[in-house]
């Protein structure tokens, strides 16, 4: 009747006190040992992407002994982009042109760099429509595809067909002699403005052609990055890209893409909020190891429409500044303790559920007891054994079980049907016993069959 729970209150507080103690065991191991490895995209060995994560993870694990990196070789931008989103990744470098990953946010954006189209000093090329039926030199190296691509959304703006442009893969110390062979017409570099493949590319053509190059500017930029928001506007001011002679010789507007660390939208902030400060706190050490480090900077936490949103996490920290560590985890203790509130009430009404089947069954119990001391009143002999053998399975069922001291009450009440119908029964074997003396023909003793009849005390 009690079934096999014997105490489900008290199990109900066990498992209760099991959820918070398990809590409260997460808790101390957070605050205590807030340490992650995370996984980071570095380009192939050599390349400026390598040296400048090579730099960043020095600096961060040391500001930082808690953060760990496992570096994941990723040939291309491309590619890097695809780590994060396939969860091989928690940290890459990407691109703004290169297909965005999906569970993608932005901590800081590294750089950014123009996308240059570079003539000769003599060349009557003023614009991209002009570039229809010529051939263009991209320098060889890890994004040579993904500059390609770039390039491709370029003549698409001005309804160009990619195959009506040649292109030639080269070294950069190969861009000038072509261009003076008149093997290229012009050459496509993306960099930044300072040491990089547009200033290098620029120096080459420089050296072969004996002049000052040209770097074409865009009148229509702000329509293309609306047609393409990818890109964005690049204001290259007079000598950007070399000094002597001044290249560009005046200010110009061309077209850019950025580079930012991207990590997945699932980072707990406390994380992102870790590297993202360890970035803008170590920037003046990451400068002495990689240079690129200087263009480092926060994205606008205002942005209505941002490419890539910024993390969360990083994002309180720069509206709100620095918070306790308390602050940072309130969110946290929400995630534990909504499971643990939702749990202990599930439980609660397991609990509930539990009892009540077991009361309903503690009635039945009582009514059939009732029932057959009810009958045992004026059943004949036959029945009165039958209704016997019916009680001895029923105080088998209620005694034979574990008690349960606080269902004092239920187990009160069974007992008393147990007694009423045991006197029920010890008083029907009586009436019949003295009615069979007056019938029988001796007048003294019981059958030998009636003699056998136990009683239900005698069988106890």
């Amino acid at each position: 009747m009690f079934g096999p729970f014997a105490k489900p209150r008290v199990l109900a507080v066990l498992v209760a006190a099991l959820f918070l103690a398990a809590g409260a065991a997460l808790l101390v191991a957070y605050i205590w040992k807030p340490h992650a490895t995370l996984r980071i995209t570095i380009g192939p060995e050599g390349s400026q992407s390598y040296r400048f994560i090579s730099a960043f993870i020095k600096v961060t694990e040391a500001q930082h002994p808690r953060i760990k990196f496992a570096t994941v070789t990723t040939p291309s931008l491309l590619d890097s982009a695809k780590a994060l989103e396939q969860g091989k990744a928690d940290l890459a470098v990407i691109r703004s042109d290169v297909p965005l990953p999906a569970n993608g946010e932005t901590l800081v954006i590294l750089r950014h760099d123009a996308l240059a189209i570079i003539t000769p000093h003599h060349s009557s090329i003023s614009g991209v429509p002009d570039l229809v039926g010529k051939t263009i030199a991209f320098v060889t190296g890890p994004a040579q595809s993904d500059n390609s691509r770039a390039f491709d959304l370029l003549l698409s703006y001005y309804n160009i067909a990619p195959d009506k442009v040649k292109r030639e893969f080269m070294a950069v110390e190969d861009i000038g002699p072509a261009i003076e062979r008149k093997q290229v017409a012009a050459a496509f570099a993306v960099g930044p403005a300072g040491p990089g493949e547009v200033v290098q590319t620029v120096a080459a053509i420089a050296k072969a052609t004996k002049g000052a190059p040209k770097v074409l500017n865009f009148d229509d930029a702000e329509a293309i990055v609306k047609r393409f928001p990818v890109l964005e506007s690049f204001d290259a001011p007079k000598g950007s890209f070399d000094s002597r002679p001044a290249v560009p010789d005046d200010d110009i507007t061309t077209l850019g893409v950025n580079y930012r660390f991207a990590v997945p939208i699932t980072m707990l902030d406390i994380v992102a909020d870790a590297i993202g400060r360890s970035i803008l706190t170590t920037k003046a050490q990451l400068m002495n190891v990689a240079p690129m480090a200087g263009q480092i900077e926060v994205p606008d936490v205002n942005d209505q429409n941002p490419l890539l949103p910024i993390h969360p996490g990083f994002a309180a920290y720069l509206n709100n500044g620095d918070q306790s560590f308390f602050d940072q985890a309130e969110r946290y203790l929400y995630l534990f303790g909504i499971p643990l509130s939702v749990g202990a009430s599930v439980l609660t009404l397991l609990v509930g559920m539990f009892n009540a089947r077991t009361s309903k069954k503690d009635r039945e119990a009582v009514e059939h007891l009732l029932t057959i001391a009810h009958e045992a009143t004026t059943a004949d002999r036959e029945r009165l054994e039958a209704l016997e053998s019916e009680l001895h399975q029923a105080v088998a069922d209620c005694v034979g079980k574990p008690n349960d001291a606080e269902k004092g009450a239920e187990q009160w009440r069974t007992q008393l049907a147990m007694q009423h119908a045991m006197r029920r029964f010890e008083r029907r074997n009586a009436a019949l016993n003295a009615e069979g003396a007056k019938t029988s023909p001796r007048g003294d003793q019981p059958s030998p069959n009636e003699a056998a009849t136990l009683s239900p005390t005698d069988s106890r």
